[in-house]
């Protein structure tokens, strides 16, 4: 007999055949009977539970393929940029001088989540102004896309940055009119002070096991970690899992977002490749950056910003550089994958994984790139020959959408171009990229299909996709981007039971009600791990 039942519901399978069934039975952890009410009946015991879903959707559990699980854990820690009433740069100082007030002296100050576009003077606050709430703790606001950030002088000089230093590869110390520092550090040079102002692993912990709680709430049941702390991190991550404090499955990056370069070759140098570990956490691909972020802008373009014609963005790497290290990580084995936001970085990691192939062939290498933002035709086109997989963050319509129209104009026809990917054949698997955006899988199959910002403006409208294609985007596919199509990403007999119930019927509502919808059941691993009451 089954131990959890699902009847009478719009179980929406993403088999080969795009099947609808009413009912679904659980045994242990997998999924044993798939079909009509009266076939799944016939398997309710004395002892089994029995979930009536009154017509509601039952989809597998969404998996997010490019997220910083830890990032946004440990984000929770802080201050909260993107809280309710962060209306002006009065509410940042006052919530870190709060935070302050909290924090032993000479300990770390942290926020995140800022947004210079949202805050009523548009700009962002100066190393003098975050000087007057304290020169006693350093101070860390970090921009919403994590390739920014705005500290205090002691901050500066914890990380060894002054007036002296120069900007390093890939980045910049921003300054005022007479050439001092002003607090503002881009790309690389935020992420050494990202290090710097790093979390102990305790904290790492702790901030897990808040984001699994907010995770298994949307109803994701995996997700693909992106890097954060470096190895600390990876070893966070699996006493985590192990304890039980993290209920989603974690298929992790080798990467960080400093130095990444150097955890991919300790990994190497480790002998671990991708595959290492179970079904609750597996070592994923070797990451690393190849440009800047796509809402600022910084990503590496071919031709320059409509909004600043004498810019194409940052690269952190040469060609050769990038072939070499990620030519190694195929060389031994491991998937490889690589940040590449504008068309000029997609077309230089798509350069790495030709060279590689070429010198080491390998079937069923599944490369991917992860956002692979501005992809163009010819790099699509590209992508399927080599057989990439991209991982394209929809949310970002929905938040960014109207800068992404002001700063590279027509060129939002090709932004994560998922119509393009279906049509072509390419598996392309969806993330949030959180905490840069909201990691709620039903505002990423919303915006997949709406293709619309916050405020309506429509973004590249030819590339919306069906409802049923989106729901693939965020189960099936990210399920294939991680070789584990076997084991989940769709509702079939024999797979893991990880499942979730919405409050309606995704397929038969308004599309634009879709990021409306609630999840009122998450299952992973057979046990109900979250339950709206």
């Amino acid at each position: 007999m089954a131990d959890v039942v699902f009847l009478d519901g719009q179980v929406v399978t993403v088999d080969g055949s795009s099947r609808i069934a009413e009912a679904v039975a659980v045994t242990g952890n997998r999924i044993v009977a798939v079909g009509t009410n009266q076939e799944v009946e016939a398997l309710i015991g004395e002892h089994t539970r029995v979930v009536h879903l009154q017509g509601k959707s039952l989809l597998p559990g969404f998996i997010d393929s490019h997220l910083h699980i830890t990032l946004h854990g440990t984000n929770k820690l802080g201050v909260d940029c993107k809280a309710p009433g962060m209306e002006t740069l009065d509410d940042l100082f006052q919530a870190l001088q709060e935070k302050a007030a909290q924090t032993p002296t000479g300990e770390w100050v942290r926020a995140s989540g800022f947004n210079e576009s949202k805050i009523a003077e548009g700009r962002f606050p100066t190393r003098w102004e975050l000087d007057e709430i304290s020169r006693e703790h350093p101070i860390f606001v970090m921009r919403t896309c994590a390739h920014h950030s705005i500290v205090n002088s002691l901050a500066l000089e914890l990380a060894g940055f002054d007036e002296r230093t120069p900007d390093p590869a890939g980045g910049r110390l921003d300054r005022d009119e007479q050439g001092r520092l002003n607090g503002v550090l881009v790309e690389t040079a935020h992420m050494q002070m990202f290090e710097a102002a790093g979390y102990n692993e305790a904290e790492l912990i702790r901030g897990l096991s808040l984001a699994s709680a907010d995770f298994v709430a949307a109803g994701i049941t995996s997700v693909h970690d992106a890097g954060g702390y470096g190895p600390h991190n990876i070893r966070a991550m699996q006493q985590a899992v192990r304890a039980g404090d993290v209920k989603v499955r974690i298929y992790a990056m080798a990467a960080a977002l400093n130095r990444c370069e150097d955890v991919v070759r300790k990994m190497l140098d480790a002998g671990i490749v991708t595959g290492l570990g179970d079904e609750r956490f597996r070592i994923g691909p070797a990451k690393v950056f190849t440009d800047g972020a796509s809402s600022v802008p910084t990503m590496a373009m071919r031709q320059p910003y409509t909004s600043k014609p004498d810019d194409c963005g940052i690269l952190y790497f040469s060609q050769e550089e990038l072939n070499a290290i990620l030519g190694e990580a195929h060389a031994q084995g491991f998937q490889i994958t690589a940040h590449a936001q504008g068309d000029r970085a997609i077309e230089m990691m798509l350069n790495c994984i030709e060279t590689a192939l070429e010198k080491h062939p390998r079937q069923n290498h599944r490369h991917r790139i992860e956002h692979a933002g501005v992809a163009m035709p010819d790099l699509v086109e590209r992508m399927k020959r080599l057989g990439v997989i991209p991982i394209p963050n929809p949310p970002f319509f929905y938040e960014f959408g109207d800068g992404y129209i002001k700063n590279i104009g027509e060129r939002v026809h090709h932004m994560f171009p998922a119509r393009d990917y279906f049509d072509q054949g390419i598996i392309a698997a969806g993330g949030s990229d959180c905490p840069v955006t909201d990691f709620n899988p039903l505002l990423g199959i919303h915006a997949s299909v709406n293709r619309k910002s916050r405020a309506g403006v429509e973004v590249g409208a030819n590339q919306r996709i069906s409802v049923m294609e989106a729901i693939k985007l965020y189960t099936w596919n990210g399920a294939y981007a991680s070789f584990e199509e076997d084991l989940k990403g769709s509702i079939e007999t024999g797979k893991l039971a990880d499942l979730v119930v919405l409050d309606d019927r995704i397929l038969d509502i308004p599309t634009e009600d879709i990021k409306d919808l609630r999840v009122e059941l998450t299952m992973i691993d057979g046990e109900i791990v979250y339950e709206r009451r």
